[in-house]
């Protein structure tokens, strides 16, 4: 069982597929919170104020397409996963299309009876992300720590003359573009 607490929007309209998929997920995650929205102008709403882990989205949608969710998902967070449920069978170029598009995976729901086990490596996958991107934000955390403390104790120095405040400045500028060519490179991590 997944002991990290997931958010997770779920865009389906399809009550039962609701509670199947809710189910599925609560095998599989110690304590999800899984808000359910059927429609664009709800899920961008969710977007902003709920900020998911994870969407999970049927392709079919009364008012809008699997891929309209995707687009709006993306321009939201380019980097939240979004997993495509959807009943659309006979279209094996449509499931390759999503995952070009972005979607981070493709469960058809002739599967559903057998969610939980095509969710499993999907959910982990998120999970596995989540913490790597916390590892980094500690270890930037701890970075500027550093840094903070190399300013301070280069400001506590007594230069004597002016060639030593000088060699300071340039050494706290050197120190200073490093942190920004460095927070340049793990932004991208």
């Amino acid at each position: 069982m997944i002991k990290v607490p997931l958010r997770i929007l779920l865009v389906e309209d399809n009550e039962a597929d609701i509670l199947i998929t809710r189910r599925s997920i609560q095998k599989l995650v110690e304590a999800p919170l899984i808000v359910v929205v059927e429609d664009l102008s709800s899920c961008r709403e969710k977007l902003v104020n709920f900020i998911p882990d994870l969407v999970i989205s049927d392709y079919n949608l009364p008012t809008c397409t699997g891929l309209d969710v995707l687009e709006l998902v993306k321009e939201k967070d380019p980097a939240l996963p979004l997993i495509f449920l959807t009943g659309t069978v006979h279209d094996e170029e449509l499931a390759a299309n999503t995952i070009l598009a972005g979607a981070s995976g493709y469960i058809l729901k002739k599967h559903m009876n057998k969610l939980e086990e095509k969710l499993k490596p999907l959910l982990k996958k998120v999970v596995f992300n989540m913490v790597a991107k916390d590892e980094v934000r500690e270890r930037l955390r701890k970075n500027k720590i550093a840094i903070n403390q190399i300013y301070d104790y280069l400001d506590s120095l007594k230069a004597d003359n002016k060639e030593q405040r000088e060699n300071i400045g340039k050494l706290k500028d050197t120190i200073r573009e490093f942190n920004e060519e460095k927070d340049g490179d793990d932004s991208k991590a």
